[in-house]
């Protein structure tokens, strides 16, 4: 009945045409075998293939960024184009979606596939946004990774980040059940064995086409024989006495700040560290040319910056854009057209004052406000204050949104280049709105932002497994980067719809709310009745102690709706169940807090990370039990293990 033609010969049009065929035949069962075949000339059947192999105009700046997609078919076939081959795989996806397809979980248990024929459809679009993508954080398993790398491809998402030469820190934390080893024994994996699992990832984020974005921290570790690998575990390792003289100095002595390497900043007046820096990074171009960006970050840590006299002299930017301006000659010089994304984060937040990037377009800046709260987002009535002023290893820490788009501002007077930014959305505040309605919202929001502040987009810091109580902030992070003009109110119900069936309004209204119980700007810290205690706040008591009879309604529904038409629908009602007995064992940790009963809050924390525990292994496709009780635990009571920034 269908065929599908490629017009030309690409991995990712093959695997496209694949998934064509794929969702084709689930969504008409009885409609017989679907061909594929190449044929540049194909007037006829589904034809797949770039724009310009149909003499179309292509409005994409550069075709290895941009994401133009159009589609124009009836009930047999039509085209299937875009600006590069991911916007082909991307048109496949649209034109499913347009017939009533949805991808609303990872795995195949989050496919919702109608059973229906074909309607025509036509659609045209290039992505309001040229960086849609999500980094690797938290604690992963393999095949979480794959599954994710999958749903956001159907997405439309196309960035994909791997952080570190090695993450071996994110998948051990996941095999060794970090805060569950009560239900779940440690099965911890070996440094080799993750990087076959990162090389694995890398094989399918090709397949796809995505844009893949390589390391971040690690370069003031790596090329200096100090290993990134244990990620902010304390090293054991020694510091020579060659070593040492690279490492920056903190009050007299030069060491591992905090004793984590990827932590420790370096001695960067010294022309040999930062020519010894800018050569790891070429090597490491040199090896791995399947990169579209290479990350440069300076360290993790935060105020550890060199204190000798020579460093004194010029501020860390400074500095920075000497390695990069050095990184940007040596590439050169070796014939090397690597693109390199480099960190304005923490200190590197401040401007340089002195030095300036001689060839801008080799390079795009990350601007990545790990600091920021999210109670407010930036729009064209924003006020923005003036800028903190950086004064070594004591500057004052931007808190809001406003007051970091300030710093922002500040590297636009000096740096003329792309800029994208970096969010931690999906990091530590999705477990501050146990909900999503808050988070999706503030998600929308900062999309909406990006235009204002001149940012081509946005790359998510956070775990991989963001879907509990369900997608919805990635749902919505997915279209609002396609198209920033897209109504919020319409993505959420079309969500709902189809992740929740015929009693979708019931569950809106109560993920609503538990985000109006769960106060975001109390669970984030912003409300302090004191100052000093993050979460002393007895007026919050009274919202907290609904929690359970909220709860209740939630299992109701769930309970009533455990089997359901489709295979989403019964994950989200399941889904839900679970969800309605964290929200009852998160608020009785909360309400102790914000009574100020330390002991009682961390031992009904402990109580929860335990019973719940239990649950980890049936819904950890969706759920990050190591990140979210990591968080909570850092809220309720800092850890012996002290997290740091990035962490």
């Amino acid at each position: 009945m269908f065929e599908i033609k490629k017009i030309r010969a690409d991995h990712t049009i093959d695997f496209a045409a694949e998934e064509l065929k794929r969702y084709l035949r689930m969504m008409m069962p009885e409609c017989g075998e679907i061909g594929i075949s190449s044929d540049p000339s194909a007037t006829d059947g589904f034809r797949l293939g770039l724009l310009s192999d149909f003499g179309l105009p292509d409005e994409a700046a550069d075709p290895v960024l941009d994401d133009v997609i159009h589609i124009d078919t009836t009930e047999k076939g039509g085209v299937l184009a875009g600006s590069n081959p991911r916007s082909v795989l991307f048109a496949v996806y649209r034109f499913l979606r347009e017939n009533g397809c949805r991808w609303l979980y990872p795995g195949p248990d989050g496919d919702y596939v109608p059973v229906r024929d074909i309607v025509p459809v036509r659609y045209h679009r290039q992505a309001d946004h040229r960086f849609r993508g999500h980094c690797n954080e938290g604690t992963e398993s393999r095949q979480c990774m794959l599954e994710t790398i999958d749903f956001y491809a159907k997405q439309e998402i196309n960035v994909y980040m791997l952080e570190f030469d090695n993450p071996y820190y994110y998948y051990n934390e996941y095999y060794s059940h970090h805060y569950n080893e009560e239900n779940r024994p440690p099965e911890p994996v070996s440094p080799e064995q993750v990087k076959q699992w990162k090389r694995e990832c890398e094989a399918e984020i090709a397949k796809r086409g995505l844009q893949f974005h390589d390391m971040g921290h690690g370069w003031t570790a790596e090329p200096f024989g100090f290993s990134s690998t244990e990620g902010w575990v304390e090293s054991r390792q020694e510091i020579t006495d060659e070593q040492r003289q690279w490492v920056a100095e903190i009050d007299g002595k030069r060491e591992f700040f905090q004793g984590v390497p990827i932590n420790t900043n370096l001695c960067m007046s010294n022309p040999f560290v930062r020519s010894h820096m800018a050569d790891g990074v070429v090597r490491y171009a040199a090896a791995h040319r399947n990169v579209t960006y290479l990350h440069v970050s300076l360290a993790d840590g935060i105020r550890n910056h060199c204190e000798c006299e020579e460093c004194r002299k010029m501020s860390p930017s400074d500095f920075f854009v000497m390695i990069l301006n050095e990184i940007d000659e040596k590439l050169t010089k070796e014939g090397l057209d690597t693109r390199i994304a480099f960190s304005a984060y923490q200190d590197t937040l401040f401007a340089p004052e002195r030095m300036r990037i001689k060839n801008p377009a080799r390079f795009s800046m990350l601007y990545a406000p790990i600091n920021r709260s999210y109670l407010t987002s930036i729009s064209e009535d924003s006020v923005i204050p003036e800028p903190i002023r950086y004064v070594r290893n004591k500057w004052a820490t931007p808190w809001t949104t406003e007051e970091n788009y300030a710093l922002l501002r500040k590297w636009k007077e000096c740096y003329s280049g792309l800029m994208m930014g970096y969010e931690y959305h999906y990091w530590r505040p999705q477990y501050h709105d146990p909900g999503f309605m808050y988070i999706s919202r503030r998600i929308y929001e900062d999309a909406r932002g990006l235009k204002v502040m001149g940012l081509s987009g946005y790359i998510e810091d956070g775990s991989q497994r963001s879907f509990f109580p369900n997608g919805l902030p990635i749902y919505v992070y997915a279209e609002v980067m396609m198209d920033r003009d897209c109504d919020y109110e319409a993505v959420v119900e079309d969500y709902f719809r189809h992740a929740y069936g015929e009693p979708w309004r019931q569950v809106r209204d109560y993920m609503q709310k538990v985000t109006d119980l769960f106060d975001f700007a109390y669970m984030s810290g912003k409300k302090s009745a004191d100052g000093s205690r993050l979460h002393y706040n007895p007026e919050q008591v009274e919202k907290l102690e609904q929690i359970p009879g909220i709860a209740r309604v939630g299992r109701e529904i769930a309970l009533a709706h455990l089997s359901m038409p489709t295979r989403p629908q019964t994950v989200s009602m399941r889904l839900l169940l679970r969800h309605s007995e964290y929200i009852e064992g998160l608020a009785k940790c909360m309400i102790e807090k914000a009574r100020g009963n330390e002991d009682a809050a961390f031992a009904a924390f402990e109580e929860f990370r335990k019973s719940f525990g239990k649950y980890e292994f049936e819904i950890e496709r969706y759920f990050d039990h190591g990140l979210a009780f990591t968080c909570h635990r850092l809220d309720i009571k800092r850890p012996p293990r002290t997290l740091v920034a990035g962490q």
